[in-house]
């Protein structure tokens, strides 16, 4: 038997420190939580993806009554981007919350493991990592790729 440990690499930055381009990307994710429907959990949640090509696609949780019919912001954005630019590669993603107060979250919040997966595919599709920013109202967190959240991914059967 051996003891091993997986790392997840990421960079803390505050938002002041992002790239012009990540800022945008991150306000795109912040605005998006506004449209989310969420009259259940009360935990409001906006992704904003940019495409290889600069096109920048955003997403909202939408609940339902029935839970299991409900969609996460993530899975919202991903699933709209392909449907909508089948042939373009995602390049960056950003996620972002917000409390029924209207407060940002202070700590960044990761996608559940349903859109973690959902967002592999894309991942995989697009050739290349594609980048994880989350976001909070304190710092935001920089992956580099959704495999980096995702050890032990599932990826083929």
């Amino acid at each position: 038997m051996t003891d091993r440990q997986i790392t997840i690499p990421y960079i803390a930055a505050a938002y002041e420190e992002l790239a012009a381009a990540d800022r945008e990307l991150v306000d795109k994710a912040r605005e998006a939580t506004h449209r989310s429907y969420a009259p259940y959990s009360h935990f409001y949640v906006g992704a904003a993806i940019r495409l290889d090509d600069g096109t920048v696609v955003t997403g909202s949780n939408q609940e339902n009554v029935a839970f299991p019919s409900g969609t996460c912001a993530e899975r919202t954005a991903c699933y709209y981007a392909h449907s909508a630019h089948p042939d373009t590669a995602f390049n960056t993603i950003a996620i972002a919350a917000r409390q029924s107060d209207g407060s940002e979250i202070a700590v960044p919040v990761a996608p559940c493991g349903a859109c973690r997966q959902a967002l592999l595919e894309y991942e995989l599709l697009a050739g290349h990592d594609v980048r994880v920013i989350l976001v909070g109202s304190k710092e935001v967190y920089i992956l580099p790729s959704v495999r980096a959240l995702l050890p032990f991914a599932f990826t083929e059967f």
